[in-house]
Protein backbone atom coordinates (compact mmCIF):
# COMPACT_ATOMS: atom_id res chain seq x y z
CA UNK A 1 0.00 0.00 0.00
CA UNK A 2 1.22 3.31 -0.84
CA UNK A 3 1.82 6.03 1.53
CA UNK A 4 -1.44 8.24 0.39
CA UNK A 5 -3.26 5.21 0.04
CA UNK A 6 -2.56 4.98 3.70
CA UNK A 7 -2.82 8.48 4.77
CA UNK A 8 -6.67 8.38 3.50
CA UNK A 9 -7.58 5.58 5.54
CA UNK A 10 -9.38 6.34 9.20
CA UNK A 11 -9.48 4.11 12.05
CA UNK A 12 -13.17 2.65 12.30
CA UNK A 13 -14.54 3.54 15.23
CA UNK A 14 -16.64 0.67 17.61
CA UNK A 15 -19.63 -0.75 16.04
CA UNK A 16 -23.31 0.32 16.81
CA UNK A 17 -25.39 -2.45 17.71
CA UNK A 18 -29.06 -1.84 16.76
CA UNK A 19 -31.03 -4.55 18.39
CA UNK A 20 -34.56 -4.97 16.03
CA UNK A 21 -37.46 -5.59 18.94
CA UNK A 22 -40.47 -7.38 18.79
CA UNK A 23 -40.33 -9.75 15.97
CA UNK A 24 -44.28 -9.47 15.05
CA UNK A 25 -43.72 -5.67 14.44
CA UNK A 26 -42.52 -3.61 12.40
CA UNK A 27 -38.95 -3.52 13.84
CA UNK A 28 -37.40 -6.31 11.50
CA UNK A 29 -38.91 -4.70 8.60
CA UNK A 30 -37.78 -0.95 9.27
CA UNK A 31 -33.89 -2.60 10.12
CA UNK A 32 -33.85 -3.59 6.44
CA UNK A 33 -34.68 -0.03 5.23
CA UNK A 34 -31.44 1.65 7.04
CA UNK A 35 -29.35 2.88 3.85
CA UNK A 36 -26.85 0.28 3.05
CA UNK A 37 -24.29 2.86 2.73
CA UNK A 38 -24.60 4.08 6.17
CA UNK A 39 -21.97 2.87 7.70
CA UNK A 40 -19.13 4.08 5.51
CA UNK A 41 -21.31 7.62 6.13
CA UNK A 42 -20.91 7.18 9.45
CA UNK A 43 -17.07 5.58 9.70
CA UNK A 44 -18.03 2.69 11.38
CA UNK A 45 -19.93 -0.72 10.96
CA UNK A 46 -23.55 -0.86 11.88
CA UNK A 47 -24.83 -4.72 13.54
CA UNK A 48 -28.48 -5.87 13.34
CA UNK A 49 -29.44 -8.29 16.27
CA UNK A 50 -31.94 -10.83 15.75
CA UNK A 51 -33.19 -13.70 13.77
CA UNK A 52 -31.28 -13.80 10.41
CA UNK A 53 -34.17 -15.99 8.93
CA UNK A 54 -37.04 -13.41 10.06
CA UNK A 55 -34.91 -10.29 9.08
CA UNK A 56 -34.49 -11.95 5.84
CA UNK A 57 -38.36 -12.61 5.59
CA UNK A 58 -39.57 -9.25 6.40
CA UNK A 59 -37.07 -7.30 3.91
CA UNK A 60 -38.37 -8.81 1.08
CA UNK A 61 -41.11 -5.76 0.54
CA UNK A 62 -38.03 -3.87 0.61
CA UNK A 63 -34.33 -3.07 -1.82
CA UNK A 64 -32.27 -5.73 -0.04
CA UNK A 65 -28.87 -5.12 0.51
CA UNK A 66 -26.08 -7.78 1.65
CA UNK A 67 -25.88 -8.37 5.72
CA UNK A 68 -22.59 -10.13 6.70
CA UNK A 69 -24.20 -12.67 9.10
CA UNK A 70 -22.69 -13.61 11.72
CA UNK A 71 -22.57 -15.70 15.59
CA UNK A 72 -20.59 -13.64 17.53
CA UNK A 73 -19.37 -9.85 17.69
CA UNK A 74 -15.72 -11.47 17.85
CA UNK A 75 -15.96 -11.84 13.97
CA UNK A 76 -16.44 -8.24 13.14
CA UNK A 77 -13.41 -7.50 10.98
CA UNK A 78 -10.82 -5.18 12.07
CA UNK A 79 -10.48 -1.51 11.47
CA UNK A 80 -8.20 -1.53 8.55
CA UNK A 81 -11.08 -2.98 6.51
CA UNK A 82 -13.77 -0.28 5.32
CA UNK A 83 -17.10 -0.57 7.74
CA UNK A 84 -20.14 -2.36 6.73
CA UNK A 85 -22.83 -3.89 7.84
CA UNK A 86 -23.12 -7.41 9.99
CA UNK A 87 -26.45 -9.25 11.03
CA UNK A 88 -25.63 -10.89 14.19
CA UNK A 89 -27.96 -13.62 14.37
CA UNK A 90 -30.41 -14.53 17.40
CA UNK A 91 -32.43 -17.63 16.88
CA UNK A 92 -36.45 -17.03 17.68
CA UNK A 93 -37.40 -19.09 20.31
CA UNK A 94 -40.86 -19.65 18.67
CA UNK A 95 -41.56 -19.06 14.58
CA UNK A 96 -43.42 -15.45 14.44
CA UNK A 97 -46.05 -13.85 12.15
CA UNK A 98 -46.14 -10.58 10.89
CA UNK A 99 -48.65 -8.74 13.36
CA UNK A 100 -49.63 -11.89 15.56
CA UNK A 101 -47.44 -11.10 19.11
CA UNK A 102 -46.32 -14.12 21.24
CA UNK A 103 -45.49 -14.52 24.64
CA UNK A 104 -43.14 -17.61 23.33
CA UNK A 105 -40.85 -14.88 22.06
CA UNK A 106 -40.19 -12.79 25.08
CA UNK A 107 -36.44 -14.24 25.67
CA UNK A 108 -35.78 -13.64 22.62
CA UNK A 109 -36.26 -10.35 23.00
CA UNK A 110 -34.37 -9.82 26.19
CA UNK A 111 -31.53 -11.65 24.92
CA UNK A 112 -30.82 -9.04 22.02
CA UNK A 113 -31.20 -6.57 24.83
CA UNK A 114 -29.02 -7.67 26.99
CA UNK A 115 -26.46 -9.15 24.41
CA UNK A 116 -26.24 -5.23 22.95
CA UNK A 117 -26.50 -3.66 26.41
CA UNK A 118 -23.01 -5.73 27.96
CA UNK A 119 -21.16 -5.36 24.53
CA UNK A 120 -21.59 -1.41 25.16
CA UNK A 121 -20.84 -1.94 29.49
CA UNK A 122 -17.34 -4.02 27.96
CA UNK A 123 -16.76 -1.43 25.53
CA UNK A 124 -17.14 -3.77 23.01
CA UNK A 125 -19.69 -1.46 20.95
CA UNK A 126 -20.31 1.93 20.76
CA UNK A 127 -23.65 2.11 21.57
CA UNK A 128 -27.34 0.33 21.19
CA UNK A 129 -30.20 1.39 19.12
CA UNK A 130 -33.48 0.11 20.12
CA UNK A 131 -36.84 -1.18 17.68
CA UNK A 132 -39.88 -1.31 19.94
CA UNK A 133 -40.77 -3.83 21.86
CA UNK A 134 -43.96 -5.10 23.04
CA UNK A 135 -44.34 -4.54 27.37
CA UNK A 136 -47.66 -6.89 27.20
CA UNK A 137 -45.61 -9.85 25.51
CA UNK A 138 -42.53 -9.54 27.81
CA UNK A 139 -43.95 -9.04 31.23
CA UNK A 140 -45.48 -12.07 31.68
CA UNK A 141 -42.33 -13.86 31.28
CA UNK A 142 -40.52 -10.83 32.99
CA UNK A 143 -42.64 -10.09 35.99
CA UNK A 144 -42.22 -5.85 36.39
CA UNK A 145 -40.76 -5.23 32.70
CA UNK A 146 -41.93 -2.03 32.08
CA UNK A 147 -40.12 -0.70 28.92
CA UNK A 148 -36.72 -0.44 27.59
CA UNK A 149 -35.51 2.63 29.62
CA UNK A 150 -36.23 0.52 33.26
CA UNK A 151 -34.96 -2.78 31.81
CA UNK A 152 -31.51 -0.91 30.83
CA UNK A 153 -31.10 0.71 34.18
CA UNK A 154 -31.44 -2.05 35.93
CA UNK A 155 -29.03 -4.22 33.97
CA UNK A 156 -27.02 -1.31 34.20
CA UNK A 157 -26.71 -0.59 37.90
CA UNK A 158 -28.81 2.67 37.78
CA UNK A 159 -31.28 3.62 40.45
CA UNK A 160 -32.11 6.29 38.02
CA UNK A 161 -32.10 7.03 34.88
CA UNK A 162 -34.45 9.75 32.61
CA UNK A 163 -36.05 9.52 29.88
CA UNK A 164 -35.84 12.24 26.99
CA UNK A 165 -37.60 12.66 23.52
CA UNK A 166 -35.75 14.60 20.88
CA UNK A 167 -37.49 15.62 17.57
CA UNK A 168 -39.25 18.45 16.13
CA UNK A 169 -36.44 21.33 18.01
CA UNK A 170 -37.67 19.92 20.89
CA UNK A 171 -36.02 18.09 23.91
CA UNK A 172 -38.84 16.59 26.25
CA UNK A 173 -37.64 14.66 29.76
CA UNK A 174 -39.71 12.87 31.87
CA UNK A 175 -39.55 13.18 35.86
CA UNK A 176 -41.75 9.96 35.85
CA UNK A 177 -41.95 6.82 32.79
CA UNK A 178 -44.31 4.39 32.09
CA UNK A 179 -46.51 4.95 35.79
CA UNK A 180 -49.85 4.68 36.04
CA UNK A 181 -51.18 8.05 36.14
CA UNK A 182 -52.35 7.40 39.74
CA UNK A 183 -49.05 6.77 40.97
CA UNK A 184 -47.22 9.86 39.26
CA UNK A 185 -48.10 12.38 42.64
CA UNK A 186 -46.59 9.61 45.13
CA UNK A 187 -43.57 9.32 42.48
CA UNK A 188 -43.07 13.10 42.99
CA UNK A 189 -40.62 13.35 45.87
CA UNK A 190 -37.86 16.41 46.22
CA UNK A 191 -35.27 13.40 45.93
CA UNK A 192 -36.21 11.90 42.80
CA UNK A 193 -37.09 15.41 41.03
CA UNK A 194 -33.45 16.63 41.96
CA UNK A 195 -31.54 13.43 40.79
CA UNK A 196 -34.04 13.98 37.41
CA UNK A 197 -32.37 17.57 36.95
CA UNK A 198 -28.78 16.54 38.00
CA UNK A 199 -28.93 13.64 35.39
CA UNK A 200 -30.60 16.52 32.71
CA UNK A 201 -27.55 18.75 33.71
CA UNK A 202 -25.04 16.29 33.42
CA UNK A 203 -26.08 14.98 30.28
CA UNK A 204 -26.42 18.26 28.78
CA UNK A 205 -23.10 19.50 29.66
CA UNK A 206 -20.80 16.49 29.26
CA UNK A 207 -22.75 14.48 26.19
CA UNK A 208 -24.30 17.73 24.44
CA UNK A 209 -21.85 20.40 24.72
CA UNK A 210 -24.39 22.96 26.71
CA UNK A 211 -22.08 24.74 29.23
CA UNK A 212 -25.20 26.14 31.20
CA UNK A 213 -28.47 24.07 30.24
CA UNK A 214 -31.74 25.93 30.53
CA UNK A 215 -34.36 23.77 31.86
CA UNK A 216 -37.78 24.47 31.68
CA UNK A 217 -39.79 22.66 34.63
CA UNK A 218 -43.52 21.76 33.86
CA UNK A 219 -46.23 21.85 36.82
CA UNK A 220 -47.73 18.90 37.81
CA UNK A 221 -50.93 20.24 38.06
CA UNK A 222 -53.41 21.84 35.89
CA UNK A 223 -52.34 25.81 35.63
CA UNK A 224 -49.10 24.80 37.95
CA UNK A 225 -51.51 24.12 41.02
CA UNK A 226 -52.77 27.54 40.79
CA UNK A 227 -51.38 28.70 44.14
CA UNK A 228 -52.23 25.62 45.92
CA UNK A 229 -56.12 25.60 44.79
CA UNK A 230 -55.80 22.78 42.03
CA UNK A 231 -52.71 20.79 44.13
CA UNK A 232 -50.03 21.10 46.49
CA UNK A 233 -47.13 19.21 44.60
CA UNK A 234 -45.82 22.52 42.73
CA UNK A 235 -45.70 24.57 46.63
CA UNK A 236 -44.56 21.04 48.55
CA UNK A 237 -42.05 19.70 45.98
CA UNK A 238 -41.61 21.09 42.56
CA UNK A 239 -40.81 25.03 43.83
CA UNK A 240 -38.56 24.35 46.38
CA UNK A 241 -36.32 21.79 44.03
CA UNK A 242 -36.24 24.66 41.43
CA UNK A 243 -35.03 27.10 44.15
CA UNK A 244 -32.29 25.09 45.26
CA UNK A 245 -30.96 24.45 41.53
CA UNK A 246 -31.36 27.81 41.51
CA UNK A 247 -29.61 29.20 44.25
CA UNK A 248 -26.50 26.44 42.98
CA UNK A 249 -26.21 28.75 39.64
CA UNK A 250 -28.27 26.67 37.48
CA UNK A 251 -30.61 27.93 34.63
CA UNK A 252 -34.00 26.24 35.85
CA UNK A 253 -36.91 27.76 35.76
CA UNK A 254 -40.91 26.69 36.20
CA UNK A 255 -43.02 25.51 37.71
CA UNK A 256 -45.07 26.32 34.09
CA UNK A 257 -48.47 25.26 33.32
CA UNK A 258 -47.96 22.45 31.09
CA UNK A 259 -50.94 24.17 28.26
CA UNK A 260 -48.67 27.17 27.75
CA UNK A 261 -45.01 26.17 28.24
CA UNK A 262 -44.32 24.99 25.37
CA UNK A 263 -45.20 28.56 23.72
CA UNK A 264 -42.08 30.17 21.31
CA UNK A 265 -42.10 33.51 23.97
CA UNK A 266 -40.75 30.57 26.32
CA UNK A 267 -39.29 27.96 24.23
CA UNK A 268 -36.70 30.39 22.77
CA UNK A 269 -33.18 29.33 24.02
CA UNK A 270 -34.48 26.82 26.15
CA UNK A 271 -32.25 23.41 25.90
CA UNK A 272 -35.36 20.98 27.14
CA UNK A 273 -38.54 21.20 28.72
CA UNK A 274 -38.96 18.57 31.93
CA UNK A 275 -42.25 17.01 32.00
CA UNK A 276 -43.86 15.27 35.09
CA UNK A 277 -45.46 12.22 33.65
CA UNK A 278 -45.32 10.62 30.56
CA UNK A 279 -48.60 11.89 28.31
CA UNK A 280 -48.08 15.23 29.75
CA UNK A 281 -44.95 16.45 27.41
CA UNK A 282 -44.87 13.77 24.82
CA UNK A 283 -48.15 14.67 22.96
CA UNK A 284 -46.56 17.81 21.83
CA UNK A 285 -43.15 16.22 20.83
CA UNK A 286 -44.89 13.80 18.77
CA UNK A 287 -46.92 15.83 17.49
CA UNK A 288 -44.03 18.37 16.29
CA UNK A 289 -41.98 14.90 15.31
CA UNK A 290 -43.81 12.05 14.87
CA UNK A 291 -41.86 8.82 12.78
CA UNK A 292 -38.53 11.37 13.25
CA UNK A 293 -38.18 11.70 17.05
CA UNK A 294 -35.22 10.21 19.06
CA UNK A 295 -35.75 8.54 22.68
CA UNK A 296 -32.36 8.84 24.53
CA UNK A 297 -31.92 7.26 27.95
CA UNK A 298 -29.87 9.78 29.94
CA UNK A 299 -28.20 8.67 33.11
CA UNK A 300 -26.59 5.80 31.68
CA UNK A 301 -22.93 4.76 31.67
CA UNK A 302 -23.65 3.74 27.98
CA UNK A 303 -24.97 5.37 24.89
CA UNK A 304 -28.42 4.21 24.12
CA UNK A 305 -31.38 5.47 21.89
CA UNK A 306 -34.89 4.61 20.33
CA UNK A 307 -37.40 5.11 17.91
CA UNK A 308 -40.42 7.20 18.87
CA UNK A 309 -42.86 4.80 18.25
CA UNK A 310 -44.12 1.56 18.86
CA UNK A 311 -44.38 -2.09 17.75
CA UNK A 312 -47.39 -1.32 14.63
CA UNK A 313 -48.99 -4.43 14.82
CA UNK A 314 -52.04 -3.42 12.67
CA UNK A 315 -49.28 -2.35 10.21
CA UNK A 316 -46.49 -5.11 10.60
CA UNK A 317 -45.14 -7.10 7.39
CA UNK A 318 -47.51 -4.49 4.91
CA UNK A 319 -43.80 -2.88 3.46
CA UNK A 320 -45.47 0.55 4.34
CA UNK A 321 -43.71 1.15 7.40
CA UNK A 322 -41.15 4.36 7.74
CA UNK A 323 -37.79 4.07 9.20
CA UNK A 324 -37.29 7.76 9.78
CA UNK A 325 -37.45 7.58 13.30
CA UNK A 326 -34.65 4.44 13.84
CA UNK A 327 -32.19 6.26 10.87
CA UNK A 328 -32.62 9.43 13.60
CA UNK A 329 -32.27 7.29 16.59
CA UNK A 330 -28.61 5.49 14.55
CA UNK A 331 -27.41 9.17 14.07
CA UNK A 332 -28.10 10.22 17.52
CA UNK A 333 -26.24 7.63 18.78
CA UNK A 334 -23.08 7.93 16.44
CA UNK A 335 -23.31 11.70 17.31
CA UNK A 336 -23.39 10.99 21.29
CA UNK A 337 -20.86 8.01 21.31
CA UNK A 338 -18.66 10.69 19.82
CA UNK A 339 -18.83 13.01 23.17
CA UNK A 340 -18.14 9.68 25.50
CA UNK A 341 -15.13 10.09 27.10
CA UNK A 342 -13.01 7.36 26.00
CA UNK A 343 -11.77 4.31 28.03
CA UNK A 344 -13.34 5.71 30.65
CA UNK A 345 -14.42 2.60 32.73
CA UNK A 346 -17.60 1.63 34.33
CA UNK A 347 -16.53 2.49 37.81
CA UNK A 348 -15.30 5.84 36.82
CA UNK A 349 -18.44 6.55 34.73
CA UNK A 350 -20.72 5.54 38.50
CA UNK A 351 -18.17 7.89 40.30
CA UNK A 352 -18.49 11.08 37.45
CA UNK A 353 -20.79 14.15 39.24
Amino acid sequence: MNASAGAALKPMLQPILITSGEPAGIGPELCSQLPPSLPETLGRSLVILGSSELLHARAKNHAPFRWHTIQSLAEIKPASIKPQWYLLDVPLNSPSTAGVPTVANATYVLNMLNTACDACLQNVAAAMVTAPVSKAHIAPMWPGFAGHTEYLAQRCGQSRVVMMLSGGNLNVALATTHLPLQDVPKAMTPESLSQTLDIILHAFKTHMGTAKPKVLVCGLNPHAGEQGLLGQEEQTVITPVIQQFQAAGHDVTGPYPADTVFQPKHLTGADVVLAMYHDQGLPVLKYASFGQGVNITLGLPIVRTSVDHGTGFDIAGQGVAHAGSLLAAVYAAHQLALQQKPNLSLAALHAMP
